[in-house]
Formats: structure tokens, C-alpha cells, sequence
């Protein structure tokens, strides 16, 4: 049963434990699992060889060594692109915890320590593998939240990533609304292709943080099932009126402790949006903070 579709209040590890853990890495996936996130967030990218991988980029500048083991591969913008390397290729690389792109420092600086222990690039068959797998030893129903990173980017090189990913996703059982998977993209127009065109009939969700896009959820409600705003964009209590009114479920992102947004405390944020706001889910950086506030509090 897709968590998504119920009252359930559900937890997405976003990016994995990413407060904990260098984000998109398998440790990270699996130290969420163990922390009882309902889903796991998957972000993915086109290799050249046509492999999905699980990174938040299409870039590889900010979190990994690639300007150290591939100096000649950059572009002329100076970036180092996911889908100008085979996976073979990508998988030579470390991963570490982001960097800012201008200072080379790290993002945040109480987290995981740069340079330190040992973490690769993973495909997404890989850790959706990891998942079933502990489904399977555990007992749990842990799913999938796959997101499709700038897909009009791949289309230009060459690339349907949504074919892609969607075959992948088949290939394992992720097809139909109630399957544990949800697919979710800031493109509106590839999401309702998606939709309409690759008759996907997972639960979609649309990605949006532009405070002029609330007025467009009566539109999202014709392809999507559900809303993720930036939990910035709550205030504005139109959000929440239109998905209810559409019977769109809201997933927000993003919680991190680091980031308070004018609150006294992560639990005032934590109150402020699972409960004043009453979203259905939400994304979190430290999920294991946010499971337990909800078997708390509901």
C-alpha cells in the first residue's frame, strides 16, 4: 500500500540522512531506512551510457573529487556534468559531504566531516535493491520518491530520462498508483507528460517554490496527485486551500534542523508545519527527528 495515498502523516529521508551522512550515498540511504522514514528520496541523472544514477545534480562539481580524477572533462562553463561520464567512469569518483561552489567550504559545517571515510556514486537499481532487499529481511514497506532532475537539460543531450527511469522503475515492480513509488519533478509540462503521454499511473507529485505558481494547483490537480510546495510558501494559506479543495496531497520540503525559518526551534518548526499548517508529509534532512515528532504527536 502507497503510504502517499493515506492520513498518514508520512516522513521522506531527504536525500537519504543527509544531516547525518553525505547526501545520496547508500550509507546515507540506509542509516534512513533504519531511522522508519516511510520513503526514501532518490534525485536522479543520465550517465552517457544511459544509467540512472542517484545524485542531487546534474553537476558533479559540489559534491564529489571529480576536478581531481578528470581535470580535462569540464566544460566551457567549467562544470563537470553526470552525463558527460559512463557510469564506470563515475564510479572512480568519492562523494563527499556539498561544498559551496564559490568557497569550496562545506555547506554545513557541523556535518559529516570532508575527507572523511569512503563513499561512491550509486545507480538507481542499486539502492532501489538495497530497499527491497530490507523490505524484504525486515518486514517493512519502505518506498521509493524518485525525483527527475531537469529533464528539458537531458532532452537537449539527447535524452528522455523520464523513459528512462519510468522502464527502470517497471523493471521493479513500481507501476501503479498503489505501488510504494512516487515520482515527482519541478517541470510541470514534462510531469504532465508523464502523465498523458507515458500513461505513467504512479502517483506524481509537482514540485514547485515560485510563490506565483500557487495559483496554478487547480491545473497540477489534472495530471499530479499531489503537491510538493516549499515550506515557505505555507504562509500563503491559499496552498493548503487549493490542495484540499483539489484533493491534492502536500509533501514540503525542506526540514532541516539547520534552518529554523524564524522559529525558536526545530520542534517550533516542526509544529508550525506538520501541524498548524497540517501537511500530509513532508521532506526532512534528519528524518529520525521528524518520525519521532509525529508518534508523539498524532
Amino acid at each position: 500500500m502507497n503510504l502517499a495515498l493515506t492520513s498518514k502523516k508520512i516522513v521522506i529521508a531527504h536525500r537519504g540522512a543527509s544531516g547525518y551522512l553525505p547526501e545520496h550515498t547508500l550509507p546515507a540511504k540506509a542509516m534512513a531506512y533504519a531511522m522508519a522514514a516511510d520513503f526514501l528520496e532518490q534525485d536522479i541523472a543520465l550517465t552517457s551510457d544511459d544509467i540512472p544514477v542517484v545524485i542531487h545534480d546534474i553537476h558533479l562539481d559540489n559534491t564529489t573529487n571529480v576536478a581531481k580524477v578528470f581535470p580535462e572533462r569540464k566544460r566551457n562553463d567549467g562544470r563537470y556534468y553526470v552525463i558527460d561520464f559512463t557510469f564506470e567512469e563515475l564510479l572512480r569518483l568519492n562523494v563527499h559531504e556539498r561544498t559551496n561552489e564559490t568557497t569550496g567550504q562545506q555547506v554545513y559545517p557541523n556535518r559529516f566531516p570532508l575527507g572523511k571515510s569512503h563513499f561512491k556514486i550509486h545507480s538507481l537499481a542499486q539502492e532501489i535493491e538495497l530497499i527491497q532487499g530490507l523490505n524484504q529481511s525486515t518486514g517493512n514497506e519502505i518506498g521509493v520518491y524518485v525525483e527527475l532532475k531537469d529533464p528539458s537539460f537531458h532532452r537537449k543531450e539527447g535524452k528522455d530520462i523520464s523513459k528512462i527511469v519510468l522502464n527502470l522503475l517497471k523493471e521493479y515492480n513500481y507501476s501503479k498508483l498503489d505501488d510504494t513509488c512516487v515520482v515527482q519533478c519541478f517541470d510541470k509540462n514534462e510531469l504532465k507528460r508523464i502523465r498523458q503521454e507515458l500513461q505513467c499511473e504512479l502517483f506524481l507529485v509537482q514540485l514547485f517554490e515560485e510563490p506565483e505558481l500557487i495559483a496554478e494547483i487547480p491545473e497540477f490537480a489534472s495530471y499530479a496527485n499531489g503537491i510538493g510546495p516549499w515550506i515557505g510558501l505555507l504562509n500563503d494559506s491559499k496552498c493548503i486551500e487549493l490542495a484540499k479543495k483539489y484533493q491534492l496531497k502536500v509533501h514540503s520540503f525542506t526540514l532541516r534542523k539547520e534552518e529554523l525559518y524564524g522559529t525558536s526551534s526545530f520542534t517550533a518548526l516542526l509544529k508550525n508545519i506538520l501541524n498548524f499548517h497540517n501537511v500530509d508529509g513532508v521532506f526532512a534532512d534528519q528524518p529520525d527527528i521528524v518520525v519521532k515528532f509525529i508518534n508523539n504527536n498524532h
